[in-house]
């Protein structure tokens, strides 16, 4: 399931945009594993896409209270990607932004229905050298923001063995493959797959 809202982007810049995400969710979050709970919700094509071209903080808070309440309101879809193309390059005003989000959700009364987790081409965790291979588990092809029911996730980790150990395992399987095939791995989503 996707959104092609046109927010100045010709319609096949947004797809492009979409499909560049699709194979970054497919070649890290769901081939090595990365968030368990992930290929299910794939396979079911329960994920919404929605590309917000406009660089505007504001604006991009007005997009996402209009992401969650449409994922509110709509059972069929499990988890959102609100996809910023134009939107904070550099990570630590995306790192800045994100914590005003989160109080966005919170000023809302969604605090405890939802959650926001922030994906970015420079995301580093703290403690980490910007080349860390760990640093992949959040790092995309575009900024982004990914809307999770609260509920999901706490019944995904209610039903999955040894949830807590889950970063623990991605940074052990991200170590093992190393930044070389990391970042090959990452510039093969801009690439189309060669036609069969």
């Amino acid at each position: 399931m996707s959104s092609r809202r046109r927010y100045y982007q010709e319609p096949s810049s947004i797809d492009t945009t979409i499909n560049i995400t699709r194979r970054w969710i497919n070649a890290f979050v769901v081939d090595l594993n990365l968030c368990p709970f992930a290929r299910r919700e794939v396979m079911r094509n329960s994920l919404r896409f929605t590309v917000f071209e406009d660089s505007e903080p504001e604006n991009i808070l007005n997009s996402l209270s209009e992401e969650i309440t449409l994922l509110h309101n709509s059972q069929d879809i499990e988890t959102s990607f609100l996809i910023l193309p134009a939107g904070m390059p550099d990570f630590r005003d995306f790192n800045d932004f994100l914590y005003t989000a989160q109080n966005l959700t919170e000023a809302l009364g969604w605090e405890g229905s939802y959650q926001l987790v922030g994906f970015h081409p420079q995301y580093q965790f703290s403690d980490t050298e910007p080349d860390d291979a760990e640093n992949y588990t959040n790092r995309s092809p575009f900024p982004m923001l990914h809307i999770l029911r609260e509920s999901s996730v706490s019944d995904a980790v209610a039903t999955t063995q040894d949830a807590a150990l889950i970063p623990e395992r991605n940074i052990t399987t991200l170590g093992a493959l190393g930044t070389t095939a990391l970042k090959a791995r990452w510039r093969s989503c801009f690439t189309d797959p060669p036609a069969t």
